[in-house]
């Protein structure tokens, strides 16, 4: 129900970017300048559209989270009075998610909180990007342990371990001959050149790292899937980079010539739609999971809100991301019909402060994305994957932040022996 309501704001607010629904509903309601100026939004509801309204969405889809966030401090149980407002009164949630989003677009001294807002989410949209790249790093060491915990009773894991990491590969190397074809020139894209020189290199340091004898005899199980996963997430993130990049056009035999852009079959603006959608899911989706993996204790472990005392168990299975591995847990039924799970040895299943305090970072980071971060004037929705410095360099640190991370993750041990064996 927290992620409908977030989509539902996200959805409103790609709404309020887009010129062509602004458009269509000018065609299509019948005496909308009027019942705008009724509304008090404005000539054309200007006050209800562009980067500003959707600051003001977020402001108050932010506000609510963080609101949940400090009300759910310190729950312990799912029983208390506190957790069953966590779990239900939805309708009532609702009415206070509208009030807050409706309350912001009468806040005081516009100019001062857009300005002041911009900076905090942009701050906020960064920390979130950082616990989506730790979220990964886990994910990818999680996934490895898993499957080879199965090795020991059937050697069909192993051989299933070998097929992922080759087709992982194979693929982080065929991004990387891709993006030298497309998105380098002899005479231009200098930094397209520097960018993926560095990061495959990187991508095979920490391969190497990974497989290192030292490696190998303090964390027997690190293998190649790991920096396989990683590899992948990191190219997808030099693609994005370099397709975030303002065009670099250049003279060729007289003629301005755009390089370094993916050539479009037709070079249609259906084709660019397509792209654009796809781009916004992808990302859409992953802000999503970021969100809903916060739930359980494992990623809340490894980012270092929930402390798990007791070592789990794994059970090798090919769908390990959906849930923990636990047993025996009591299920009891609440009076609107949903499933609660108890299993509260020392406190709740997830940290219920923590989960809302990643969907109020989460809502920072949509709000920027969606407003393509500092370049937000004139900006529309359907420019969403449009080239900007800022997303660039944004794009460009995050995979060199993925990166230190993981090899962190490797060079942990070493570094702290004591800590790790106890």
């Amino acid at each position: 129900m927290y992620a409908l309501y977030f989509l539902l704001v996200t959805v409103i607010c790609g709404i309020m970017m887009s010129p062509t629904v602004e458009q269509i509903m000018k065609d299509n309601i019948p005496f909308y300048n009027e019942l705008c100026e009724k509304m008090n939004a404005g000539e054309n509801c200007k006050t209800l559209v562009g980067y500003s309204a959707v600051y003001k969405m977020c402001f108050g889809m932010a506000c609510f989270f963080l609101f949940f966030c400090i009300f759910t401090l310190r729950i312990n149980s799912s029983t208390g009075c506190r957790a069953a407002i966590h779990n239900g009164f939805w309708l009532l949630k609702f009415f206070l998610l509208a009030g807050c989003c409706t309350g912001a677009f009468f806040i005081p001294q516009q100019e001062t909180f857009l300005e002041v807002w911009r900076y905090i989410g942009a701050a906020g949209g960064a920390f979130f990007l950082l616990i989506q790249l730790m979220l990964l790093v886990e994910f990818a060491h999680r996934w490895n342990t898993n499957w080879s915990s199965g090795v020991e009773y059937n050697r069909l894991w192993y051989a299933a371990l070998a097929l992922v990491t080759l087709i992982l590969f194979s693929i982080a190397v065929g991004a990387v001959v891709f993006m030298g074809v497309y998105y380098t020139h002899p005479e231009a894209c200098f930094l397209n050149k520097i960018f993926l020189g560095i990061n495959g290199s990187l991508c095979l340091i920490v391969s190497l790292l990974a497989i290192s004898p030292y490696i190998q005899k303090l964390q027997p199980r690190s293998g190649l899937l790991q920096p396989g996963v990683i590899s992948v997430y990191v190219m997808y993130l030099t693609f994005s980079a370099f397709s975030s990049k303002p065009k670099e056009v250049i003279e060729v035999d007289g003629v301005n010539k755009t390089v370094c852009v993916f050539p479009f079959n037709s070079g249609s603006e259906s084709d660019k739609q397509i792209v654009t959608f796809l781009g916004a899911v992808i990302l859409f989706a992953c802000i999503i999971y970021s969100c809903l993996t916060s739930t359980t204790k494992r990623s809340s472990a490894a980012l270092r809100v929930y402390r798990n005392s007791e070592p789990e168990t794994e059970r090798a299975r090919c769908c390990f991301c959906f849930g923990d591995d636990t047993e025996d847990y009591e299920e009891e039924k609440t009076t609107s019909g949903q499933s609660v799970v108890y299993d509260e040895q020392d406190r709740t299943i997830y940290c219920y402060s923590f989960f809302h305090f990643v969907f109020f970072l989460g809502s920072l980071y949509v709000m920027m994305s969606i407003t393509n971060w500092f370049h937000y004037d004139d900006h529309k929705i359907e420019k969403l994957l449009d080239g900007s410095w800022s997303v660039f360099w944004l794009k460009v640190v995050s995979c060199w932040v993925c990166l230190f991370i993981y090899m962190m993750t490797l060079l942990a041990p070493m570094m702290c022996p004591k800590r790790f064996e106890a």
